[in-house]
C-alpha cells in the first residue's frame, strides 16, 4: 500500500492486500460482507504471524536466550503500537485479552466484585451486545445489583432524556460506541461525562468503532474500553482491554497462575506489575504479533480514509437499496450515515434471514443472519433475526450492487 494523504482510499487496491478476497465460492468472486463478524487479513499480517513461528518461536517474559528475547522484544512493541493506535497515556493500560468478550468479563469480574455491593446501580443501553450485559447480570445475581436501561428512539438512536435520572445513584455505565445491529453510533463523550459527574465508572464496548474511525481514549473520557484484534484486520484470539491506570492498579486479579505474580509464598502471593497483573499464562504470542501488524497496515491507510471510505460506501448502500426495493426492504437504524457505521441490518420482504444468507451464498455473498447477540434488541425490533450487512476498507460499491442483485435473486426465487 501506498496512498498519499490526500487520496481516498482506493478498495480495489486494498483488496489485493487480502489473500482471502481473490477466491470464488460456487464459481463466483466471492463478496464479503461480514466484516462485523470478522474482518478479513491482509497479507502483512499473515506474514508477520509466520515469521514470528519460523525464525523467533519461543515464551516471552522469562526467557534470556536470544530468541526469547526478541520474542519478547516483538510482542511488547505490539502493544506499544497499540497504546498509539488509542492514545493511551501508557502501555501500562494495555491488557491483551482473548477478545474483547473476556475484556469486559474482567472488568465486572475483577472492578465490579470489589467495587460493587446489594442494591448499587448500573445503566446499560438497549443496544447492547451480551457481551456487555450477561457478565453484569450475573454479578446481579450473585450481588442484588439493580441494571437500568437507557431505551431507544424510534431511529434506533439512544434517547437520552432521562440520562441523569437513570444515572442518579449508579457506579457503573456500559454502553457500545457503535450497534453491531443498528450501525449507530452513541455519543460517547456525553454518557462518559454523565457518568463520571453522576460518580459512575464508565465501561466501552469499541469491537465496532474501533476498527472503523479514530480513537482516542483520552478524549472519549472512558474509564475503560474493550475491542478485539480479529475485527480490525488482525487474528482472531486476542483483544485489549484499555483502562486507566489508576483503576487497574487497584483491582484485584482476575485470573491466577504464572505471569500475573511477582512473588507466592505459602502464604500468598504478590500480583505483578500492569499490564501482566492481568496476563496469566502463556499469552497469544503469535497473535499480538499479528495485532500489531494489522495496526501499522490501518496507520497506513489512514483512519480518517477509514471512516469517510465507509460513511460514502454506507450512504450508496442506503439510497441504492432504498431506491431498488423501496418497502419491500428496511434497513434498521438511522438512515442519516453521518449517524452510523456501515453495519446494515436489515429485513426483506417476509422472507426469513437464514434463507435470504442461505440464498446469497449461492451467489457468492456472504452476509449474516441471526440475532448477533443481541436479543434484547431484536425484541424491542419485534423481529427473531436479521440479516446485517458489514462493509470494511476492501468492499466498493460493487458489492453494494452484487448484494442488490443476489437480493432480487433471492425475492425471485421464494416467490415461485
Amino acid at each position: 500500500m501506498a496512498l498519499t494523504t490526500t487520496d481516498p482510499l482506493d478498495a480495489a487496491i486494498v483488496r489485493a492486500d487480502f489473500p482471502l478476497l481473490a477466491r470464488t465460492v460456487h464459481g463466483k468472486p466471492i463478496v464479503y460482507l461480514d466484516s462485523a463478524a470478522t474482518s478479513q487479513k491482509p497479507g502483512v499480517v499473515l506474514e508477520a504471524m509466520d515469521r514470528y513461528y519460523e525464525t523467533i518461536n519461543s515464551n516471552v517474559h522469562r526467557g534470556v536466550y536470544a530468541i526469547a528475547e526478541e520474542a519478547t522484544n516483538a510482542m511488547e512493541a505490539a502493544r506499544a503500537k497499540v497504546q498509539r493506535f488509542i492514545n493511551a497515556r501508557s502501555s501500562a493500560e494495555v491488557v491483551f485479552t482473548k477478545n474483547a468478550t473476556e475484556g469486559l468479563n474482567l472488568v465486572v469480574q475483577a472492578w465490579g466484585r470489589a467495587n460493587l455491593a446489594e442494591g448499587d446501580v448500573v445503566v446499560l443501553s438497549h443496544m447492547e451486545h451480551h457481551a456487555n450485559i450477561v457478565p453484569w447480570q450475573i454479578l446481579q445475581r450473585e450481588k442484588g445489583l439493580e441494571i437500568r436501561w437507557i431505551p431507544l428512539d424510534a431511529e434506533g438512536r439512544l434517547d437520552l432524556t432521562d440520562l441523569d435520572r437513570l444515572l442518579d445513584g449508579a457506579k457503573a455505565l456500559g454502553v457500545t460506541a457503535m450497534s453491531n445491529v443498528l450501525g449507530t453510533f452513541t455519543p460517547v463523550r456525553t454518557l462518559t461525562d454523565a457518568a463520571r459527574a453522576a460518580g459512575a465508572v464508565s465501561v466501552v464496548d469499541g469491537c465496532q468503532s474501533v476498527p472503523h474511525s479514530t480513537t482516542d481514549v483520552q478524549a472519549m473520557g472512558a474509564d475503560f474500553l474493550a475491542f478485539s484484534a480479529h475485527k480490525m484486520c488482525g487474528p482472531t484470539g486476542i483483544g485489549v482491554l484499555w483502562g486507566r491506570e489508576e483503576l487497574l492498579d487497584t483491582m484485584p486479579p482476575f485470573l491466577g497462575g504464572g505471569e500475573m505474580i511477582r512473588d507466592v509464598r505459602l502464604d500468598g502471593f504478590t500480583t505483578n506489575d500492569l499490564p501482566w497483573k492481568f496476563e496469566a499464562g502463556t499469552p497469544p504470542i503469535a497473535e499480538s504479533i499479528g495485532f500489531g501488524a494489522a495496526v501499522d497496515y490501518l496507520e497506513s491507510l489512514g483512519m480518517d480514509k477509514v471512516r469517510a471510505h465507509e460513511r460514502a460506501l454506507t450512504d450508496y448502500a442506503l439510497t441504492t437499496l432504498g431506491e431498488r426495493f423501496g418497502d419491500d426492504l428496511r434497513i434498521h437504524g438511522p438512515q442519516n450515515p453521518d449517524e452510523r457505521g456501515g453495519v446494515l441490518s436489515f429485513a426483506f420482504k417476509d422472507l426469513h434471514p437464514h434463507d435470504i444468507s442461505q440464498v446469497l451464498d449461492q451467489h457468492a455473498v456472504c452476509v449474516r443472519a441471526g440475532h448477533h447477540c443481541a436479543k434484547p434488541l431484536m425484541k424491542l425490533l419485534g423481529v427473531g433475526a436479521t440479516a446485517r450487512a458489514s462493509v470494511y476498507v476492501y468492499n466498493d460499491t460493487t458489492d453494494i450492487d452484487a448484494l442488490a442483485d443476489a437480493l432480487e435473486s433471492a425475492g425471485d426465487f421464494f416467490a415461485l
